[in-house]
């Protein structure tokens, strides 16, 4: 039936049928609705929608039935040519206002029933700002209150209130059941998404929008008008905001992200520009969005001088701006056109399956259904209308991307340089400058946190061509560029790195070889940035100092500092000591060995401090154990000295004095009871993350009880079980045994007590069983990591330690727990070749510099192993493998001379 001149609803109720199976679906379901609709009677037809919800059980219920009514009659509307395009996303607006807030109203009754809502409202942006919403649309509202307006339970935290409601907001409209769903809510607009709650305090909003947003967020709040809830608070919100988002003056800062953001529509669409099936009409070149960026970054440039220019609607703002001179009359009314017909023909799709899509269907027949919906021949005569319209937008945005609209009078200063962003990375060799230009858009775009204010981004543009030619200067510059932007997204602020970086150009290289080559240190890096700054010092690339000097330095606090502010220091000025030494490794400034004991003793200074401040703390509510002392040994790597940067801290804590005497203090307990819970409170000291991270792993399996027992035993324990029960590997791992904590005349007791075990005579032949059944059954359970693990591997490490202790264990001679000091001593005796020496240096050189090079022991990048061969001070890679080769052979040939069996050594 045509009832109206132009109008044909017989006919839009046919193709509806025929072409698009969500609507014919509805037809069916409502044919009261189908009735009216044939009758020609379109504002009857939007009554009967508006009230289909009456009566449903939920207001969710209610929301979905009416949504499906009014869907239905506004597309037979459209169809028949009787509702125009802003008829129709009017309503849609609307309903989208009433289903916002009688969501909100439900959320707050279900903690408040009898409050009448307030203090809570949404702000509506994009399309439903403009009043601009599609069939199938999201909505991206983001969602305000006030605290102390909130209608909550007295109980209730108004944060958490608010959140509630909010997840009832979002639940009872996105939630898909038997009847569908209400609309999909997408809240990424609210301000730093990805930290922020779902709502946002009206205070908290108002710091970030005149702080740190963007200008995507500017853009963004030109369609902004409050829409459900507390209308009256939000328009009070945007108009607080009003001189954020419409500026009067306009810096250059601000328009270049402006011509980053131009940019960035185009390239978000890369790969779409040819128009046939599967092509965006939103995204894709000369597409909805380039029409509506088009008109809003006019409105950014001078708005905030011609108020005339404030408008919501796409449409308006072309036309506005065409009355303002500020765009040629004929392309604000051919991209005004443009944007109408693509709308249409982007509502066609989406009544086919009521799926929120934006491409022309790569199915012929679907293809061809869209078009005859829309009353066209098929789907090739679609895709030429397409064609020709994307062809003139997009010539309109080519012209604005490259700055030849009235923005290039404002921006000539600030975008040549961005647009010339691709052919400087072309000059610096990168492979694919082209995609690495539009990664680098994407750090500006607000996606990175630490780039998100102005301050920020210039700093960073400051900095950003040394960075670039250093990173192109790489080793490996993908993976440096890699690792930079994992620092990048890891990092809250990075004002003070950027502005140290420009400062320091010298620093950049630094940077880059940690990037490129030491995963660990670009780790620790990104979680601290700040480890960079002592690196400006030329002391940064000298050894520490003895481990009193260190003792000092991390135990010097500021006043009246608490237990977990001795904690942090000491964390953070660990990792300070360690990062140095990680640079000078890879910058090879210092001979590995050298940095294995700076090491070394950077742990025994931060156990000395952390154990002291342990002990204090505990004894302010226990007191202590007169004629007591705790004691603790280094084992292991520890306790010889020369540590990695991935090592353990073997430890053993011991007690003297009475073990059934008693604390002094508020609380007392007895000691054995005493040093174990203490000795739990070092460990944790040591071990346990606090804000400035971790620190060491503790490892407490040689204690006498073993893995199982407590951790702190006493004296005259450890002598009975030392003396009668220990394993020999376990006098083996004595030999490494070093005092580190404890008064003189406890060293001495201890050491005594140590010498004593070591000295005392055994027979030879079970010593040699029992060190090779442990060898054999050691290398069943942990074989060798990988080609490079100088440690584990037949030859490496770990067999020289077995020949050194079985020597010790069987002499009595060279006990001490540096390992090369016992070598060279048990060598002096004719107990252990000579050239064993040499080889321990160069495994235990390799071993430090690979925890950091090449940390999981396979062959690392070409770029790491120069670095592995600059640290061990080789020539090449060929002359390091060879210096290892050698070194395991001879450590081999010491195995077979003290033991008669041969080691099968395996070549990486």
């Amino acid at each position: 039936m045509t009832t109206t001149t132009g109008e044909d609803w017989s006919g839009a109720l046919a193709r509806a049928r025929a072409h698009a199976p969500f609507l014919a679906t509805l037809l069916e379901r409502r044919p009261e609705l189908a009735d009216v609709l044939a009758a020609g009677d379109g504002e009857a037809a939007l009554a009967m929608a508006r009230t289909a919800g009456d009566g449903a059980p939920s207001v969710g219920a209610a929301l979905r039935r009416e949504r499906q009514a009014l869907a239905l009659t506004l597309a037979i509307g459209d169809l028949a040519g009787a509702f125009p395009l802003l008829k129709v996303t009017g309503e849609l607006s609307a309903f989208a206002d009433r289903a916002l807030d009688a969501a909100i109203a439900d959320g707050i009754r279900r903690r408040a029933p009898d409050a009448e809502p307030g203090g809570f409202l949404a702000l509506a942006l994009g399309k439903h700002g403009a009043g601009e919403l599609n069939y199938s649309s999201d909505i991206d509202p983001i969602l305000l209150f006030d605290p102390e307006t909130l209608p909550r339970r007295e109980r209730d935290d108004p944060g958490e209130a608010a959140q509630r409601v909010a997840r009832h907001v979002v639940q009872t409209l996105s939630n898909v059941d038997g009847e569908g769903y209400v609309f999909r809510v997408d809240l990424r607009l609210r301000p730093a998404s990805e930290v922020s709650p779902l709502a946002i305090s009206i205070n908290a909003a108002l710091t970030h929008y005149e702080s740190s947003a963007l200008a995507w967020e500017r853009a963004a709040f030109i369609r902004a008008r409050a829409c459900a809830g507390d209308i009256a608070a939000g328009e009070q919100f945007l108009a607080a905001i009003r001189p954020f988002v419409w500026r009067k003056s306009l810096d250059f800062g601000a328009i270049a992200e402006i011509g980053r953001l131009t940019r960035q529509i185009r390239a978000s669409a890369r790969g779409t520009e040819a128009v046939g099936p599967g092509f965006d009409l939103k995204k894709g070149r000369g597409g909805i969005r380039e029409i509506e960026f088009y008109a809003q970054t006019h409105q950014l440039i001078h708005g905030g001088r011609q108020p005339a220019l404030r408008l919501r609607g796409t449409r308006a703002t072309l036309d506005a701006l065409a009355g303002a001179g500020l765009v040629p009359p004929e392309d604000a009314r051919l991209l005004g056109e443009s944007y109408d017909r693509l709308r249409t023909i982007e509502h066609r799709l989406q009544m086919l399956r009521d799926h929120q899509t934006h491409s022309l269907p790569t199915d012929p027949d679907a293809l061809d259904a869209a078009a005859r919906l829309d009353g066209l021949a098929d789907g090739a005569a679609l895709v030429e209308e397409v064609a020709a319209i994307t062809q003139e937008v997009g010539a309109r945005y080519d012209a604005l991307v490259m700055a030849n609209t009235p923005l290039q009078a404002d921006a000539a200063v600030a975008m040549p340089a961005q647009a010339s962003l691709r052919d400087e990375l072309e000059d610096l060799g990168f492979a694919d400058p082209a995609a690495l230009a539009e990664r680098i858009e994407g750090w500006l775009s607000g996606r990175v946190r630490a780039l998100r204010s102005d301050a920020a981004r210039a700093a960073f543009e400051a900095m950003r061509p040394e960075l670039m030619a250093a990173l192109a200067q790489a080793p490996e510059p993908e993976r440096a560029v890699l690792r930079w932007e994992q620092l990048l997204g890891n990092l809250p602020s990075a004002i003070n790195l950027f502005r140290l970086l420009e400062a320091r150009p010298a620093l950049l290289g630094v940077l880059v070889n940690i990037l490129s080559l030491a995963p660990p240190l670009a780790d620790a890096l990104a979680r601290r940035a700040d480890l960079l700054d002592p690196l400006i010092d030329a002391s940064a690339f000298e050894l520490p100092g003895d481990v009193d000097s260190l003792v000092a330095n991390f135990a010097r606090l500021e006043p009246g500092s608490d237990y977990e502010r001795i904690l942090d220091t000491v964390r953070r000025r660990v990792s300070e000591a360690r990062f140095r030494l990680g640079v000078q490794l890879i910058e090879g400034v210092n001979d590995p060995i050298a940095i294995g004991q700076g090491l070394a003793r950077i742990a025994e200074a931060a156990s000395l401090v952390l154990t002291r401040a342990a002990s204090e703390e505990f004894a302010q509510r226990h007191g202590t154990i007169p004629g007591s002392e705790m004691v603790v040994l280094g084992l292991g790597r520890f306790g010889g000295g020369i540590l990695t940067h991935a090592s353990d801290l073997d430890l053993i804590y011991l007690f003297t004095g009475d073990f059934q005497a008693e604390s002094d203090g508020e609380r007392p307990l007895g000691a054995t009871l005493y040093y174990n819970r203490l000795s739990k409170r070092a460990i944790a000291a040591l071990s346990v993350p606090t804000a400035e991270g971790a620190l060491y792993e503790v490892d407490t399996r040689l204690r006498p009880s073993g893995e199982q027992g407590p951790p702190a035993a006493s004296l005259e324990s450890f002598r009975q079980y030392q003396g009668e029960d220990a394993w020999t590997w376990e006098h083996m791992a004595l030999c490494r045994a070093r005092v580190l904590i404890g008064s003189p005349e406890a060293r001495l007791a201890v050491e005594h007590e140590i010498a004593r075990v070591l000295t005392r005579p055994r027979d030879p032949e079970v010593l040699r069983g029992e060190v090779l059944e442990m060898r054999t059954r050691m290398a069943g359970h942990k074989p060798a990591k990988g080609p490079l693990d100088v440690k584990l591997a037949r030859g490496g490490l770990v067999d020289l330690e077995f020949l050194v202790h079985h020597a010790q264990l069987a002499s009595g001679r060279g006990l001490v727990p540096d390992l090369g000091a016992a070598i060279a001593a048990l060598a002096t005796h004719g107990l252990l070749p000579q050239d064993l020496g040499p080889a321990h240096d160069t495994l235990t050189r390799f071993l430090v510099a690979a925890r950091l090079l090449a940390p999981d022991s396979q062959l690392p990048v070409p770029a790491a192993r120069l670095a592995l061969v600059r640290a061990c001070g080789y020539g090449d890679w060929s002359e390091l493998e060879t210096a290892l080769a050698g070194a395991r052979s001879c450590v081999a040939q010491a195995w077979r001379d003290a033991f008669g069996e041969e080691l099968e050594i395996e070549t990486p």
